[in-house]
């Protein structure tokens, strides 16, 4: 979970004070990035340095990313007639940059590789409010008040994610995660009739790519079992619920991530120790536990701790029985 980005000084020396999109558009650097935790930490598989904002930008949205806020458009989507702006992506043509690096990546990786995309509500909600929101008011006043609108707009973005996805996998990526940051906003009836349809759209258009698909949000515990009829081989789970319970909700015919707490890193390392061991006794040794943190790595999390959590993590893993 956010592999490479704001903890690691490399990176920050690296990108300096370009805007994260313009580096996304630079393919030597987005191989760079990528790579640079993989020479701290044993990791099983990369991700793609990318930005879930990436796509919109492709295609034309006036969006930056803000430092210390996050990603700001500039004109929002309010009504119907916003939507008009926004076309299906063609890759090749609108993010090239990011095809070019996977391709790239390809020739230098050892592990796996993972593409990823945002979903359409967490895309939506950075449309509609215009940035980062704790109350997404505006954006279930759209969902609410104007369902023609809402499921145009959630169309529109699936027309945008599922080409970025697909071409990342014809470019090389090897699995994929889509990101529904934002969507444990909602309630389990409002995802049922307003996301869920468009989400099954999404995942339907990935699956004659035979790669897996994570489908990842955070504080969804109420939403999992939707989430999991939603789409996707393997459901994310954040640190709200113990990893078992959440497996219990989406099913063990699934594989689940995570689920360990980002703050937890800060805190001294047995702490650290004590809560992953408690998600590796949940798990219990089954097949399909694919170990993360339950959200990405906090800024001033120390490269240090990751790298030591990855090879406790490894060691704890060859020493327990299957």
């Amino acid at each position: 979970m956010r592999q490479a980005g704001r903890y690691l000084p490399e990176y920050r020396k690296l990108r300096g004070d370009r805007d994260i999109l313009e580096t996304c558009k630079d393919p030597s650097q987005v191989v760079e990035i990528t790579m640079q935790p993989l020479r701290r930490m044993d990791l099983d598989a990369a991700i793609v340095f990318s930005d879930i904002m990436v796509p919109l930008a492709g295609v034309g949205v006036d969006v930056h990313i803000e430092p210390g806020r996050g990603p700001v458009v500039d004109t929002p989507v309010r009504a119907e007639r916003d939507i008009e702006r926004l076309r299906p992506l063609e890759p090749e043509q609108d993010v090239p940059e990011t095809l070019e690096a996977i391709r790239l990546l390809r020739e230098e990786l050892s592990v796996p590789l993972i593409g990823f995309a945002g979903a359409p509500f967490t895309l939506a909600s950075y449309l509609i409010e215009g940035g980062p929101s704790r109350t997404h008011e505006r954006t279930k006043g759209l969902m609410h008040g104007d369902h023609m609108a809402w499921d145009a707009l959630m169309r529109a973005l699936v027309a945008i994610v599922v080409p970025h996805l697909r071409a990342q996998v014809e470019a090389g990526a090897q699995a994929l995660q889509v990101f529904d940051s934002w969507v444990g906003a909602l309630d389990r009836d409002d995802y049922r009739r307003r996301v869920q349809p468009h989400m099954s759209s999404l995942f339907s258009g990935l699956v004659d790519l035979g790669v897996p698909v994570i489908h990842f949000g955070v504080g969804t515990g109420e939403l999992l079992g939707q989430m999991a009829i939603t789409g996707g081989q393997v459901l994310g789970i954040d640190w709200r619920v113990p990893i078992d319970e959440a497996w219990d909700r989406v099913g063990h015919d699934r594989a689940v991530q995570g689920n360990l707490d980002p703050a937890v890193l800060g805190a001294p390392w047995e702490m650290v120790e004590r809560k992953t061991l408690e998600i590796l006794r949940r798990a219990g040794g089954r097949d399909g536990h694919i170990f993360n943190l339950g959200h990405g790595v906090l800024p001033d999390t120390p490269p240090d701790v990751l790298a030591r959590l990855v090879d406790f993590v490894h060691a704890e893993t060859e020493r327990r029985p299957a």
